[in-house]
């Protein structure tokens, strides 16, 4: 084969094959550092992570009864499962049940009772977490008033509030055969206090305390608790529409598992979780008793965390629930039981 051969400028003889391969090898060493410069000089920017909005609609105003929800939005835990949540405040004229019907939120909290009541009206409702896992609910009276049992409540004026919590006293008056005047109560004890009302439904972790700053002793109580009467019906739980956990279903398990991982954080930090839902409330312009929101905390884990759990599970159990749908059935307020495995769905949380 015939070599070309050429002089360099001293005049030595040079192949000029030689030469090529020199050139190409110099463009191999050096093109690396062409291209690194380029990514220095051009960063990727990083793409903001697209957030799913989701509301979430309280049966009442901002308070410690919440706090698990609260926590775990303050704490990005929410954001960290892609979901911007917005929680909407309830109160006395909300009904989670209808804000689910009419698609104005995604989730609402509900006591058991009354979102099976729902369901069996034709609202397909599905339980995705039991926070509350026993009743809180109660009845209080004075002393000195004539009523030291349930049926001296017969003919007596009672306060009730809306109807998403009706549903266990009217069970219980139905089982007791007593008649009783039902009159919408304000979230005041006013009435109460000055003898317009004979008996008032209360929260164990709320209302119990809260007339003790109206000036009536523990020990001038006449108390009923649901959960010794034979209603101890599971309380608060999340629900979703059917449709939209067919729909959403990893939105729907991302946000119980965010949601449990903030009640896990605030039972582990209670006193941070007390300060972030008081500032809430303040932000709010709701009126905050330290005192009275730390009694609430202390008694929303004695009824969300039993049998010695240290995390919340989130679970109901088929047992307590074929009792609260067996009652009902009983006492006439629903026609149908919807099937456990219709009426639940089970999403694990991380221990």
């Amino acid at each position: 084969m015939k070599t070309d051969i050429i002089k360099n400028i001293y005049g030595q003889k040079i192949c000029k094959q030689w030469i090529v391969y020199n050139y190409l090898f110099l463009i191999i060493l050096i093109s690396p550092l062409f291209i690194c410069n380029s990514v220095i000089a051009k960063p990727a920017t990083l793409q903001p992570v697209l957030l799913t909005p989701v509301k979430l609609i309280l049966q009442w105003y901002p308070q410690t009864q919440f706090a698990g929800f609260y926590i775990a939005k303050n704490k990005g835990f929410y954001a960290n499962y892609g979901i911007d949540l917005k929680i909407i405040s309830g109160g006395p004229d909300a009904n989670p049940s209808q804000m689910l019907a009419d698609k104005m939120a995604d989730f609402g909290t509900m006591f058991l009772s009354s979102a099976i009541k729902s369901y069996d009206s034709g609202l397909k409702l599905v339980n995705v977490g039991q926070i509350v896992q026993r009743s809180a609910l109660m009845l209080i009276a004075r002393k000195g008033t004539g009523i030291n049992t349930i049926k001296d409540l017969h003919g007596k004026r009672i306060g009730m509030w809306n109807e998403e919590f009706q549903l266990q006293p009217r069970a219980l008056f139905k089982r007791e055969g007593i008649k009783v005047n039902l009159i919408r109560q304000s979230p005041s004890f006013d009435l109460f206090m000055r003898g317009g009302l004979d008996a008032v439904p209360a929260m164990w972790y709320n209302e119990y305390h809260t007339l003790s700053s109206y000036g009536l002793d523990y020990n001038e109580m006449v108390t009923f608790f649901f959960n010794d009467l034979g209603f101890n019906f599971p309380e608060d739980g999340i629900y979703c529409l059917r449709s939209t956990l067919n729909k959403k279903s990893d939105m729907v398990h991302n946000f119980v598992k965010a949601t449990a991982k903030g009640w896990d954080y605030t039972f582990a930090h209670p006193e941070e979780a007390l300060n972030i839902v008081l500032s809430i409330m303040k932000k709010k312009k709701i009126r905050a008793n330290k005192s009275h929101q730390r009694w609430m905390l202390d008694r929303m884990k004695d009824i969300i965390l039993l049998d010695k759990n240290t995390k919340p599970d989130m679970v109901l159990g088929k047992t307590e629930y074929e009792f609260v749908v067996n009652t009902l059935l009983k006492l006439g307020f629903i026609s149908n039981a919807p099937v456990y495995y219709d009426f639940y769905k089970k999403i694990r949380i991380q221990k």
